[in-house]
């Protein structure tokens, strides 16, 4: 077993690989610690699964008790069609909360990444008490963050018919999911071809393009409420930590400022990694979350 960067043994032995249904709905999430310590819930990005948290989830486990569920409609989780499924992100907020809860966890730490961000603000403005601090990884809750990349996005949600097949280029292609990874970053060679490969293989899958399409075109209403977002951070000011990578090519590094702006709370983290920021620095992103929730749980 490996030692992460504050001497404490990765434990790989206890994880486990399970399966509930929420509402009509099989999910596939990943288990590890001892559910006596506290809670982390780990919500993944886009097109992301609980895989993206492999390197975290071992080190977590040392003193948490870890839950990382795969959304509706990826990973191993069930992905009905989007004529049985409203696929929106209030829903996955919802079937998400509802598998918290199913599981018997009342108040837990979000730790979320790209399309977690709205899942996970969505939970956590849903019953703020739960919550006991969050970590974020490159999500999105300020319009600095949305770069040029975003203007394809915006067109489609303006003119879905006509701008569907520029968005699926721009969100569903392979070259798209390999930018997403390595960005603009100057350290390509750290970054295993495999993920997004891997990645796209998942979005090819029958009928997935569907669901992921209908699935960003709710995306909007995340924008929309980008303020809203803010306001409870300025309420609530809950524990909260920053990391975000410098050579992001879908979320500028601009949009990572203004957490620490609206929140007193929070600590703002920028590496010299990407979207990802697993892929290029795992022992800094180790290191530092788990400072953090040594502090405050």
């Amino acid at each position: 077993m490996a030692k992460d960067t504050l001497g404490a043994v990765a434990r790989y032995d206890g994880l486990r690989f399970r399966r509930a249904t929420v509402q009509g709905v099989g999910i596939h999430y990943q288990e590890a610690g001892d559910p006596a310590r506290p809670h982390l819930v780990l919500l993944h990005g886009f097109p992301s699964t609980s895989r993206m948290w492999d390197r975290l989830i071992p080190t977590l486990a040392t003193r948490y008790h870890v839950i990382a569920p795969d959304y509706p409609g990826f990973g191993l989780s069930e992905a009905p069609s989007p004529a049985a499924f409203s696929y929106t992100f209030d829903h996955l907020a919802a079937v998400i909360g509802e598998l918290v809860r199913q599981l018997g966890i009342r108040r837990y730490t979000i730790v979320m990444q790209d399309y977690g961000g709205p899942v996970g603000f969505r939970m956590a403005m849903a019953d703020t008490g739960a919550v006991a601090a969050i970590i974020t990884q490159n999500a999105a809750a300020y319009d600095e963050a949305l770069g040029p990349v975003w203007d394809a996005r915006k067109a489609f949600w303006k003119d879905p018919v006509s701008n569907r097949e520029a968005l699926q280029s721009n969100l569903l292609s392979l070259e798209a999911a390999r930018t997403r990874h390595v960005g603009k970053t100057p350290n390509v060679e750290l970054y295993d071809p495999n993920t997004w490969n891997d990645e796209y293989v998942m979005l090819n899958r029958p009928g997935m393009a569907d669901i992921q399409t209908a699935l960003f075109y709710d995306y909007r209403n995340n924008v929309v409420s980008y303020p809203k977002w803010q306001a409870w951070l300025r309420e609530v000011k809950p524990r909260m930590q920053v990391v975000w990578g410098r050579y992001d090519a879908s979320f500028t590094v601009e949009g990572a400022h203004g957490f620490g702006r609206d929140n007193p709370n929070c600590e703002t983290h920028i590496l010299d990694a990407s979207h990802f920021p697993m892929d290029e620095k795992p022992d800094e992103v180790r290191a530092l979350h788990m400072e953090f929730l040594s502090s405050y749980l």
